[in-house]
């Protein structure tokens, strides 16, 4: 007799609060590279799956920040928060 076994795995979602919580979580993590540099990012706010930071100090006048918020920033989060379509950066 052949037995199928079916595995079940309930992802639960997070809510707004709980997402908001993990990214910054996420970004105190961040933090101490751009520290090295003299720089900072700081949470701004999360809407419509999209996350938005303002940069500070040495980053705010750095030719390579798009980078660091595309291919770093922005890739840790999507990567550790499946909700998050976009990272922004606010002035």
């Amino acid at each position: 007799m052949n037995t199928i076994k079916v595995i079940i795995c309930l992802v639960k979602k997070m809510n707004k609060d709980e997402i908001i919580e993990k990214i910054k979580f996420e970004l105190d993590k961040i933090k101490p590279f751009l520290m090295s540099e003299g720089g900072g990012i700081d949470f701004v706010k999360y809407e419509d799956n999209i996350v938005y930071v303002r940069f500070s100090g040495a980053c705010v006048n750095c030719g390579l920040i798009d980078y660091t918020l595309k291919d770093g920033v922005e890739q840790i989060l999507m990567n550790e928060i499946p909700e998050i379509k976009e990272v922004r950066k606010v002035d």
